[in-house]
């Protein structure tokens, strides 16, 4: 039984709930897990590098020196690759790194994610996180209340909350993200998972 304790703004301890085991139980996918952080790098890669080819560079119509009699090598350009200044023989041109990642497996990987934070305690469930204004004193004062200062923390929510990311967004060791923008680069890349507790049974839909 994957069960959890619920815990306020404060730290305190305000009740326990079950999750689902399909989702913060499930077999872990180190394969899987890989596949789909190089898959989402590979997505952000802008793939713009580009180079010039022989046929690109400018210049080299006049041939450098007579073909016989300079007792030099013969050279019919001097935008040869093989001259300073010349082109590039097979650079990069611009292309897309994407590649495709069935559903299946993209939701395996969160699966298992999700169950290592869960395995090695690393998941909090808050109730609630309510700011009087979108301040990073006051966001602070909460992550310092859950204990989670000295590392990176990932805060989930059910929605975007436009008050949570103002107010951490002056923080580099915290990210708040929507339920919807949860995946699998971000929780590897933050210690500590926070979620909120109206946000689980979102997941557990998502996911189960």
């Amino acid at each position: 039984m994957a069960l959890i304790d619920v815990v306020n703004q404060k730290g305190e301890k305000v009740d326990s709930i079950e999750l689902d085991e399909k989702v913060f139980n499930s077999e872990i996918r180190e394969n899987l897990v890989q596949n789909v952080v190089v898959w989402q790098l590979a997505k952000r890669r802008n793939g713009t590098a580009s180079t010039k080819t022989r046929s690109e560079v400018r210049g080299g119509g006049k041939k450098p020196w007579r073909q016989k009699g300079s007792g030099r090598a013969r050279a019919g350009t001097n935008r040869s690759p093989i001259w300073t200044g010349g082109g590039t023989v097979f650079g990069p041109k611009p292309r897309s790194y994407d590649f495709s990642l069935n559903k299946k497996a993209r939701k395996a990987a969160l699966r298992s994610v999700l169950t290592s934070k869960f395995k090695d305690n690393q998941l909090t469930v808050v109730d609630k996180i309510e700011l009087e204004a979108p301040k990073t004193k006051l966001f602070l004062e909460t992550v310092k209340a859950l204990g989670l200062e000295d590392g990176k923390t990932l805060f989930i929510t059910p929605e975007k909350d436009e008050t949570l990311r103002r107010s951490s967004k002056n923080l580099f060791r915290v990210l708040v993200l929507p339920t919807e923008g949860m995946n699998v680069y971000d929780l590897l890349r933050f210690e500590r998972l926070v979620l909120l507790q109206a946000a689980i049974p979102t997941i557990h839909e998502r996911l189960g």
